[in-house]
């Protein structure tokens, strides 16, 4: 039989603040706990897993005789954002930080920007996705000027009327972004946010991040490279910019994450599917929504018990995070904690494996669990 690993990054989902949190200013986050505290969370099969047995978690009360292997991860990068904790997944530790900009884009950028575009910008500082273009969208389709924005995370976003910039030619913008940010300002990823209708608008499904390419290759390239097959769910793809993948389907949001690796789990292949599940971060977390954040937990739970039974002899899950995003702390921007890993399945022995230093023991295991050097 077909070894196959399933590899569920719950976007955001930290379980308490790393040792190094004080110097990101996230002192007290614990993204899990808020939504625990709420008395709503109701997570069995995770449970059942090991969740709330991982090291420096408690609350939620142990489970007698977890079925599963279970974690807690320090990150060894710096930063806290998605480029970086999946990169370090993969087996890229950075010593440095991707770029950021508290104060906006440095006036070279964006005069640059705007003469290889032919367009003007907008805004130019650190904003919400929503609230960005409820303040914004109007001037964009009074002048056609692009709405440029970023966040605490390495970002240069643009956002578009789609009826005044088609979705192609905000792509073209956002290749032509990419194409510029580099050295200094080699951002990790630009990201196209078309909206739609009138005030208030309404974004649209159509996102795409266009990211750096890793700079160096990854265990994902390790396992295509073995000729096995390498898959990616939802933004797996964009993130990696397709290095080391030989197959991707993209996602609406976790509903539709979760159907497609439910279908990936009914075909016959041998190797490796990446998934994540961005809506915890970018519905919940980001807008300080603990209400919200703690049913797509449970929502998740409640697929993943139809889930776990059907996984093959020779199948393995595991489930993790790329740093949090504590939704109850002022910030609404990413918080530095442990990530959870609870792993089920073939050869996995249920216990504890404490507390390991860097998210790239992820990597490590799944290539030895594919047999892959």
């Amino acid at each position: 039989m077909n070894k196959r690993v399933f590899l569920i990054v719950l976007d955001s989902v930290g379980i308490g603040e790393a040792p190094d949190a004080a110097d990101y200013g996230d002192e007290g986050s614990n993204t899990v706990k808020v939504c625990f505290d709420t008395g709503k969370l109701n997570v069995p099969n995770m449970r059942k897993l090991g969740l709330f047995n991982i090291d420096g978690n408690d609350y939620g009360g142990e489970y007698d005789k977890p079925i599963g292997r279970y974690a807690r991860l320090r990150e060894l990068s710096k930063g806290k954002d998605t480029t970086t904790g999946h990169w370090e997944m993969m087996g890229i530790v950075a010593d440095k930080p991707f770029p950021t900009y508290p104060d906006g884009f440095p006036p070279e950028v964006i005069g640059e920007f705007e003469r290889r575009t032919g367009r003007k910008v907008i805004c130019n500082k650190p904003y919400s996705g929503t609230a960005v273009i409820a303040d914004y969208g109007e001037e964009h389709i009074r002048t056609g000027a692009l709405i440029v924005y970023t966040s605490a995370d390495s970002v240069f976003q643009i956002a578009a009327h789609e009826d005044v910039v088609p979705v192609e030619e905000l792509y073209r913008y956002c290749e032509i972004a990419r194409e510029m940010l580099t050295g200094e300002h080699a951002v990790g990823r630009v990201i196209a946010r078309p909206f739609t209708g009138t005030h208030p608008f309404t974004r649209t499904p159509r996102r795409h991040d266009f990211s750096l390419k890793p700079t160096k290759p990854t265990a994902l390239d390790k396992i295509s490279g073995a000729g096995l097959s390498c898959y990616g769910v939802g933004k797996i793809n964009d993130i990696f910019a397709g290095a080391g993948l030989n197959g991707f389907v993209r996602t609406s949001g976790n509903a539709d994450g979760m159907a497609k690796t439910a279908e990936f789990a009914k075909k016959d292949w041998h190797g490796f599917c990446f998934v994540n599940l961005v809506d915890f971060d970018m519905l919940y977390g980001h807008r300080n929504d603990v209400a919200g954040y703690t049913n797509a937990l449970n929502e998740f739970d409640a697929w993943l018990g139809g889930f776990l039974p059907d996984l093959r002899e020779d199948d393995v899950l595991m489930i993790t995070a790329d740093h949090g995003c504590d939704p109850v702390t002022p910030s609404t921007d990413h918080s530095r904690e442990y990530v959870p890993l609870m792993m089920y399945g073939s050869g996995i022995e249920p216990g504890s494996m404490g507390t390991l230093d860097g998210f790239d023991n992820i990597g490590r295991m799944v290539l030895d669990m594919l047999g892959v050097k």
